[in-house]
């Protein structure tokens, strides 16, 4: 099979296409047939080296996690799924070895769930590690119809599904963001604030009482700035900072592989209530430029890899 490799930590350029072997299948996983992928920035973070300790790279190495394709072949003990199956999931592994970027992968059943029928694969694949990132901080958060909840990067690939998870459930959202992204923010149902200096004066000027719970999604000063704007008995989450949880007895997570969340997911988008915006896609032999894109850090967007 054609695949994205590496064999060296490095910058985008250490990226090439090559022939690997197919994976082998075990027990309790698919062989899925890759129809897209899409770049998050764990991915090269991991490629540049930053995570080494807390995740394991096995060169050469396929990156990517997030996927959607067709089952092409069924493990010994996968009833959930037949072959022609369109998935979609969040195929994170204990290593990173072998990824997405390729025409076929490995997938844990663990890991994926059937394909929004009102989805295109490349908009399928942009959803996994974002959503389900922003499906679990809300839901770990325990994000209520009346609260309000500030979203920092909120026109981010996680940001925008949380505000829009957010509004479903009934709460009031404030996103921050450029100005740049504000009538982006107002078309998803949030109340854009500027992010920068004097964001916690601005958040004060629109929720004078505070907010109820803060998702941090940007890193930085947000879990330190959304301390300030917190009101009593507030909650603070983030994917980015343990002081959430050392210093401000809120939430530090990691996402988690789910099927139940993928469907959950699906639900919505089906039902016309989630809706996904993929800002570039590239072809598989343009992987080294679909991770540029996504390091600028200024996509609105998924960047979305097609094979």
């Amino acid at each position: 099979m054609r695949a994205i490799t590496y064999s060296t930590f490095g910058s985008a350029d250490v990226l090439e296409l090559s022939d690997q072997p197919d994976p082998h299948i075990g027990p309790d996983t698919l062989l899925v047939r890759v129809r897209a992928a899409s770049v998050n920035p764990v991915d090269w973070k991991i490629r540049q080296g930053y995570l080494e300790g807390l995740i394991d790279t096995t060169f050469p190495a396929i990156p990517g996690w997030d996927v959607a394709g067709v089952v092409e072949q069924v493990g010994l003990d996968t009833p959930e799924f037949q072959v022609g199956d369109e998935v979609y999931g969040y195929v994170r592994k204990d290593t990173v070895q072998g990824g997405t970027f390729a025409e076929l992968v490995a997938a844990p059943v663990r890991t994926l769930a059937r394909k929004p029928a009102s989805l295109s694969f490349e908009e399928a694949a942009a959803v996994p590690l974002a959503g389900l990132t922003a499906y679990q901080a809300i839901r770990r958060a325990g994000v209520t119809e009346g609260q309000t909840v500030l979203v920092h990067a909120a026109a981010g690939g996680v940001g925008a599904f949380a505000v829009q998870l957010a509004k479903a459930l009934g709460a009031r959202v404030i996103g921050t963001a450029s100005e740049g992204n504000h009538e982006f923010l107002r078309a998803l149902g949030a109340e854009p604030v500027t992010y920068g200096d004097g964001l916690a004066d601005r958040v004060r000027s629109v929720a004078p009482d505070g907010v109820d719970v803060a998702l941090d999604f940007a890193g930085g000063e947000a879990v330190a700035t959304s301390a300030e704007v917190l009101a009593d008995g507030g909650t603070i989450a983030s994917i980015t900072d343990a002081t959430a949880r050392t210093e401000h007895g809120g939430h530090y997570l990691w996402v988690r592989p789910s099927t139940a969340d993928l469907d959950a997911l699906t639900a919505l988008f089906d039902a016309g209530k989630l809706s996904v915006e993929v800002a570039q896609v590239f072809d598989l032999a343009d992987a080294a430029e679909a991770h540029r894109a996504n390091e600028t850090g200024h996509t609105r967007g998924k960047v979305v890899v097609r094979v």
